[in-house]
């Protein structure tokens, strides 16, 4: 994350992420927050104004559909715990063409999801993905492997980079 990139957080809630990094990318960033859940994106428009942070826009959105950004805007994605349900809700591909067409080329994808092991927390074992089945539905959509961490007791954490070169 540095000053002045183009974050977009997908499927973002109430926008914890969104809001954690918008002093990180300071007054030249822009941070985009997009959910189909228009109560978390009231919250998240409500923690907005109260904090006078003008470099976020949320909106409501079915991000497999359409997101509401440019071609060849975003800098850094984030997907947290939502690909599986994406997956399981036969959205995925709408999804990650979206973002794909969003990316900048060499733009750099974050996903978050849980181990696959038995919870609480998260999702049933059955919908839950291994770090491998992550990269499987990325790679069709010219997102490149290059990291995974373990990020705690239930998550990991993947990164992509965009190889489309426009």
């Amino acid at each position: 994350v540095e000053p002045g990139i183009t974050f977009l957080d997908v499927a973002c809630g109430a926008g914890a992420y969104t809001l954690a990094l918008a002093d990180h990318i300071g007054p030249a960033g822009r941070l985009f927050a997009l959910d189909l859940w228009a109560e978390g994106i009231e919250l998240l428009a409500a923690e907005v104004q109260t904090r006078k942070i003008g470099t976020i826009e949320a909106h409501v959105a079915d991000v497999s559909q359409h997101m509401p950004l440019e071609s060849d805007t975003v800098d850094l994605c984030l997907m947290a715990t939502v690909l599986h349900d994406l997956i399981e809700d036969q959205t995925d591909q709408g999804t990650l063409q979206e973002m794909a067409r969003v990316m900048k080329p060499g733009g750099k994808l974050a996903v978050i999801e849980f181990k696959k092991m038995d919870g609480p927390p998260g999702p049933p074992m059955a919908i839950r993905l291994a770090p491998r089945e992550t990269e499987a539905c990325l790679l069709p959509h010219a997102f490149e492997a290059l990291a995974t961490h373990d990020i705690g007791s239930y998550n990991y954490l993947s990164t992509f980079r965009y190889t489309i070169d426009r």
